[in-house]
């Protein structure tokens, strides 16, 4: 099991000697450096490798769209995989590998010519990009936080906005310049050398492997034989619990009505006002109120209910979804992109947080791949619902409508979800 140290492991300083910094905020800043790298060459590219394919391969936006819908397919139920692996094992060799062969198979994409080819490009790379982003970054951030666990999180999967405002402009640029057969190797050394060497030296499995406790506390609490206490509940009962099933249901209907939002959002602002540079600009407006949301939101939810906060978060969406269905002047665009924003990139940590919080680090990283397994389904759909909705409804205030609706629904599988009970489900262990 990871929770026990390996032979070479460091070991942590006593209480009296021990480092000024807790080693958990290098756990953090490794995390933030890896999903950077993770979901600028990976998520927020997979728009810019549709068009390159597109434009340079001759395949329709249809197949390549049903092609990036497989990397999210792939991506999750792998994840179950990722989950067990990183239980068991060091997760650092399996971001590493993962790094690798997602790097390796970025590499390749100007070698792919035939349909299917694209297909299994698009399967393989969500398999690496699984065992490398968020699943093991957000379970290494859970296992080094207890108190400051919202706080962690918020600064470590700022990276993955950060990603997307860096690294993704720069791959369109290289992509334009030298054509994706030329710009695949250097974008795969990126993704490889970005996160390979960064996961091997920095992160480490758990506090427990360094003689430490979460949030930097003098020592780990144990049990009556001298073994360290791992706080948690077993994967199969909390699979089954009834905040699992519904707060899952809340993630996918939340994350399809974001998702599909995004996707759909600079057309929207392009279509209403015919300014394509101004499309950017809420894209960007939208980026950096994430960022912002995020690390304020992360501030304030040791003081508050994580789940009033969420809810919170639902109804934030649900209204700059509507707001966003009606919007037609560059300024009333701009702020709804701003207002939007704020909850996007709340709600990505919150999902990750709440199984924490709910279901304790012990079975954390296969609960959180099972639950994100069917978030994903919600994830791939959602840009392809927003689109058949626009073609009905032959405009862009239906689909807008829709996420709005789809995140009402969310706040109702919340509300049924219950309250978050570890220490019952404990309770009922024990007895």
């Amino acid at each position: 099991m990871t929770e026990n140290a390996s032979p070479g492991e460091p070991q942590a300083k006593t209480p009296r000697g021990k480092s000024p910094i807790f080693y958990g905020w290098y756990i953090v800043f490794a995390a933030f450096v890896v999903m950077t790298v993770s979901a600028g060459f990976g998520f927020y590219n997979l728009s810019v490798y549709l068009e390159a394919f597109v434009d340079e391969r001759g395949f329709s936006v249809g197949s390549t769209s049903a092609a990036t819908a497989a990397f999210f397919v792939s991506s999750g139920i792998s994840g179950l995989a990722v989950g067990w692996l990183i239980e068991r094992y060091d997760p650092r060799w399996t971001i590493a590998g993962g790094a690798l062969l997602s790097g390796l198979v970025l590499s390749g994409a100007g070698m792919v010519d035939q349909l299917w080819q694209l297909y299994l490009f698009y399967v393989l790379f969500g398999v690496g990009y699984s065992a490398c982003a968020l699943l093991p970054c957000t379970t290494l951030v859970a296992r080094w936080f207890e108190r400051k666990r919202s706080v962690a999180l918020s600064l470590a999967s700022t990276g993955l906005s950060l990603g997307g405002i860096l690294l993704t402009p720069l791959s369109a640029e290289l992509i334009e310049r030298l054509g994706l057969g030329g710009a695949a190797p250097w974008l795969g050394a990126g993704l490889i050398f970005g996160i390979a060497p960064i996961a091997v030296l920095l992160f480490r499995p758990s506090p427990v492997a360094m003689g430490l406790a979460p949030d930097g506390d003098d020592a780990p609490d144990q049990d009556g034989e001298g073994q360290p206490i791992i706080n948690g509940v077993p994967y199969q009962t909390a699979v089954r619990s009834r905040f699992f099933i519904f707060g899952t249901i809340t993630f996918m209907a939340s994350m399809m009505a974001q998702v599909g939002s995004i996707a759909h959002q600079f057309s929207l602002v392009a279509g209403r006002t015919e300014d394509k540079d101004l499309a950017a600009l809420a894209v960007s407006v939208m980026a950096g109120a994430s960022i912002a949301g995020r690390l304020l939101g992360g501030w304030a939810l040791p003081h508050i209910s994580s789940r009033l906060f969420m809810g919170g978060l639902l109804i934030g969406q649900a209204a700059a979804l509507s707001l966003y269905a009606f919007a037609a002047t560059p300024l009333t665009l701009l702020l709804v992109a701003a207002f939007f924003g704020t909850t996007v990139g709340n709600l990505l940590m919150m999902q990750p947080l709440l199984i924490a919080e709910a279901f304790g680090t012990v079975a954390y990283a296969r609960i959180y791949s099972t639950s994100q397994l069917f978030t994903t389904l919600g994830v791939a759909s959602g840009p392809a619902v927003y689109g058949l909705v626009y073609e009905a409804a032959n405009g862009y205030a239906a689909s807008f409508l829709y996420g709005a609706a789809a995140s009402i629904v969310g706040l109702g599988a919340l509300a049924l979800a219950g309250p978050i009970a570890q220490k019952a489900e404990l309770k009922k262990q024990e007895t």
